[in-house]
């Protein structure tokens, strides 16, 4: 990694630390400060376009099929890809033939001088990216985005697109593929494609922050817009009710039913050896066994917390910025580090897994660990809660909620 690489990159984890306030010093109150000034910009752009689309200035465009919509009012953390994968699951599980739509955050985009050549040579937009077709697996995790490709890997069946215009994304998707269903990933800010039920993902251990917008909190709009959701969900549940926070949901949205869940690690998975269908371990295989922990997400807390419950012991961890995206030299860094620290293995997020180059000639093994999630109330499993809110009785799909 370069000099200034580096440098930028503690800068940015430097006001990672401000925003979630684990920095007390006297530069950290100054630069709060000034980032609380921002927030009254953002706010007021936040604000004008909710205001627009509401009276109609704007306009959103429906597609004439169902459209659940799962995202949140925070950056990062809430654990929202797994509940996407495993929504998506469900329908299709249930005969629905599903489509993701992604804007493909951190992706790579298509050189330049392939955009001109569309637009010199094609009278219409350039189509979405495919990063699976519903049988195969078309773009990498660089091309696609990290959990767009993560998405297409773990759901043989679902159709997964990548573009910031979802409407077209959608259109898309029904025009070529034939889908009914369309599954919007992170759009609860997405006006332009309206959904018929809006899923609202809310992190317990950190619901809101420090119920500040951004950039000097972790809001993307603010705490009252809970109102436009159908469904809450309750996300990294220690199964203990919190009668607080359920309240201030209750206060903003009387109408949303509110199902609480949980992640739970279910094996560990050597990377590289996923596709052999080789090199899983139990969760049993950690307990006393050294590790070095690194991530590149929103919360690496809850990761680390996962390990040390497991029972590893934890010789050092590294964390990265969110949907860092990791080079051979990092990985050689890393696995020097670890042995330095003394791990028998390195272990990672399965987010990360799809961002790291190939492992070759890895001096000791490295892993990812796979969560999946669970629901712990609202329902009886995740399958009946999928069953309730799109396929009630009376046929509608979800309509007029």
């Amino acid at each position: 990694m370069s000099w200034l690489k580096k440098k930028f990159q503690a800068f940015e984890l430097y006001t990672v630390d401000v925003v979630l306030g684990r920095r007390a010093d006297t530069g950290a109150a100054v630069y709060g400060a000034f980032l609380h000034t921002l927030s009254w910009g953002f706010n007021g752009i936040v604000q004008l376009r909710l205001w627009l689309y509401r009276h109609r200035i704007l306009h959103d465009q429906p597609l004439g099929c169902l459209v659940v919509v799962v995202g949140n009012l925070t950056v990062g953390g809430t654990g929202k890809t797994p509940v996407v994968e495993k929504f998506a699951r469900a329908l299709r599980d249930r005969g629905r033939k599903v489509a993701i739509l992604s804007r493909g955050y951190k992706s790579k985009a298509p050189p330049l001088w392939k955009k001109w050549w569309y637009a010199l040579s094609h009278t219409d937009e350039p189509p979405p990216r495919i990063v699976s077709d519903g049988q195969n697996v078309l773009l990498d995790s660089e091309q696609a985005g990290d959990e767009p490709y993560m998405l297409a890997r773990n759901l043989p069946g679902v159709v997964v697109l990548v573009d910031k215009n979802r409407v077209k994304a959608g259109a898309y998707a029904i025009k070529r593929f034939g889908c009914d269903t369309l599954v919007l990933d992170d759009g609860f800010q997405y006006l332009p494609l309206k959904g018929r039920l809006n899923l609202l993902l809310v992190d317990k251990t950190n619901p809101f922050g420090n119920g500040r917008l951004l950039p000097r909190g972790i809001l993307r709009e603010p705490v009252k817009h809970i109102r436009r959701a159908s469904y809450v969900f309750l996300t990294k549940s220690d199964g203990q009710r919190d009668a607080e926070l359920e309240a201030l949901i209750s206060r903003q949205n009387p109408q949303a039913d509110i199902i609480e869940c949980a992640h739970r690690p279910k094996y560990l998975q050597r990377c590289g050896a996923e596709r052999e269908g080789q090199g899983r371990e139990p969760l049993s295989w950690l307990k006393g066994r050294r590790v070095a922990a690194f991530s590149g997400i929103a919360t690496p807390e809850s990761f680390e917390k996962f390990l040390r419950d497991l029972g590893a012991l934890v010789m050092g961890r590294e964390r990265f910025l969110d949907h860092y995206r990791y080079s051979a030299a990092d990985v050689a860094e890393l696995l020097a580090w670890a042995e330095r620290e003394g791990a028998e293995c390195l272990v990672t997020t399965e987010k990360d897994a799809v961002r790291l180059p190939p492992l070759k000639d890895a001096r000791i093994p490295v892993y990812y660990l796979r969560l999946e999630i669970e629901i712990i109330r609202g329902a009886a499993d995740f399958d009946e809660a999928v069953g309730r809110i799109c396929f009630p009785q009376d046929g509608r799909l979800g309509e007029g909620l």
